[in-house]
């Protein structure tokens, strides 16, 4: 079980290197909101850079390709705002193109505000082990657009169930989606939490529907937002008692307007090889 102190690398403090090295007793997670792939290096870049959430770039394969280059050393990647194949991308599914590009054999796209030709806005994963259940929902809110990807890997008391998500900015709207979540989860133990969820660690374990299920406790100096001075924690993978992690970070990676957040934990039961 992950205590306060029991990180075998100092939190906060990882480089993409510590994540390289192969383990088939580990599985190395990534989340990472990727604005559609563009680069952001500054509050006015969302002024002079809005034009990018519609029309194409030649330059935004460049940092896709960059962001492949991150999420190829891990096994299991969240992908928040991605483009799953409109005007604006090129018409490239994001998703299915960092998938191929980094080596992954499956991803899964949930499409939560279909624009047309405009905008696919979508969440994403990329898995490496193939799961042996997916299902995807709608959260519920004013505004439709939110949505988690559940992803099942095994059976019965001993699977591992993993959440992808994307919550809304208000925390009313965050509670009644964490709400749905939990009512999802139900006694599931073996839990790993991932994605943009819009506010800090503090109030997700403490204050929010989630404050019972008993999520291990997160150490300061995860700020993920703005990825070019960060101070805010808003990307998260939060884990159960039942899962035992070995080192979490940031990724100082400043492509999108997010920072990557990445988890090595111990490769759980039912996903180890008979």
């Amino acid at each position: 079980m992950f205590k306060r102190g029991s990180v075998t690398k100092p939190i906060g403090c990882l480089q993409l290197s510590d994540f390289q090295s192969q383990s088939p007793d580990s599985l190395k997670l990534l989340s990472f909101n990727i604005q559609v792939g563009i680069e952001t290096g500054s509050y006015h870049h969302y002024l002079t850079k809005s034009w990018q959430h519609l029309l194409p770039l030649s330059k935004r394969k460049l940092a896709l390709m960059r962001i492949a280059q991150t999420m190829s050393c891990f096994d299991l990647v969240a992908i928040q705002e991605a483009d799953g194949g409109s005007f604006r991308s090129g018409f490239i599914n994001q998703i299915e193109f960092l998938a191929r590009k980094a080596g992954f054999p499956y991803w899964f796209q949930q499409l939560n505000r279909n624009l047309g030709p405009v905008a696919q806005h979508s969440n994403g994963v990329l898995c490496r082990n193939q799961p042996s259940k997916v299902e995807q929902h709608k959260l519920p809110g004013i505004l439709p657009g939110r949505g988690a990807i559940f992803l099942y890997f095994g059976e019965g008391q001993d699977a591992l169930l993993v959440v992808v998500m994307h919550l809304a900015l208000s925390k009313g709207a965050q509670n009644r989606q964490l709400l749905h979540i939990r009512n999802l989860i139900g006694a599931h133990k073996q839990v790993v939490l991932m994605g943009d969820m819009n506010t800090h660690a503090e109030r997700l374990l403490n204050l929010s529907p989630l404050k019972d299920m008993a999520l291990q406790p997160v150490a300061k100096g995860l700020e993920t937002f703005p990825s070019w001075r960060p101070v805010k924690g808003l990307d998260h993978i939060l884990v159960s008692d039942y899962v035992n992690v070995q080192q979490v970070g940031v990724l100082d990676i400043p492509v999108s307007d997010h920072l990557p957040i990445a988890m090595e934990i111990t490769l759980p039961k039912a996903m180890q090889q008979a």
